[in-house]
């Protein structure tokens, strides 16, 4: 619980820090448009904000839209990156992966328009481990998106399978993306729709 606590509070420092932080691109780096989910480079020089810094990601607004940025190119926006936290490794002890080992690498993954976690927008359906025998583990998870039409797709089961595999013990990750039953507003968790203001 300590570390959950310690997650959380380490995620509101960084997001309190970033957002809304306007930033001129002291080099060219690459990016993906939201909601189309396109790579894009975006030039030296270009101007723009941090509207979200969540989950190792950032969506910044600039003259060509909303994009992410991964946290590689945080030093193109004039940021360091942050210092290493228990959140990005996952460590099961003797090798042991849990269940809520994976659960909790899954509320790292955002949607990079909603400041809610994707297991507590209700994306997540599915999560299995599969002991192997030649030993590791391989997880299954499916999981879907607020719009069936939304480029992001891609881009947030990629980030769900890298936070997955940064697992101690976890060797081989699936994340799929289905669509039944379809995604509504009244999957979102407790702490989601708090979090969005709807309680």
């Amino acid at each position: 619980m300590a570390t959950t606590l310690a997650v959380v509070v380490a995620e509101f420092t960084l997001k309190s820090m970033h957002e809304n932080t306007e930033f001129t691109l002291s080099r060219a780096c690459e990016a993906i448009q939201i909601p189309s989910g396109q790579k894009l480079t975006l030039e030296a020089g270009t101007k723009g904000v941090i509207t979200q810094a969540l989950g190792g990601s950032y969506t910044i607004a600039t003259p060509h839209g909303l994009s992410r940025i991964a946290e590689k190119d945080l030093d193109a926006l004039g940021l360091e990156k942050p210092a290493a936290t228990e959140s990005k490794t996952a460590v099961a002890s003797n090798g042991e992966v849990s269940e809520d080992d994976v659960w909790n690498q899954l509320r790292q993954c955002f949607d990079p328009e909603i400041p809610v976690n994707i297991v507590d927008l209700g994306l997540v359906y599915d999560c299995r481990l599969i002991k192997k025998n030649e030993g590791g583990t391989k997880v299954e998870v499916k999981m879907t998106l607020t719009a069936p039409g939304c480029g992001m797709g891609p881009a947030i089961a990629h980030d769900a399978q890298s936070k997955i595999l940064s697992i101690d013990g976890v060797d081989e990750a699936d994340v799929q993306l289905v669509w039944d039953p379809p995604w509504n507003q009244n999957m979102i968790s407790e702490a989601g729709r708090m979090k969005l203001g709807m309680i």
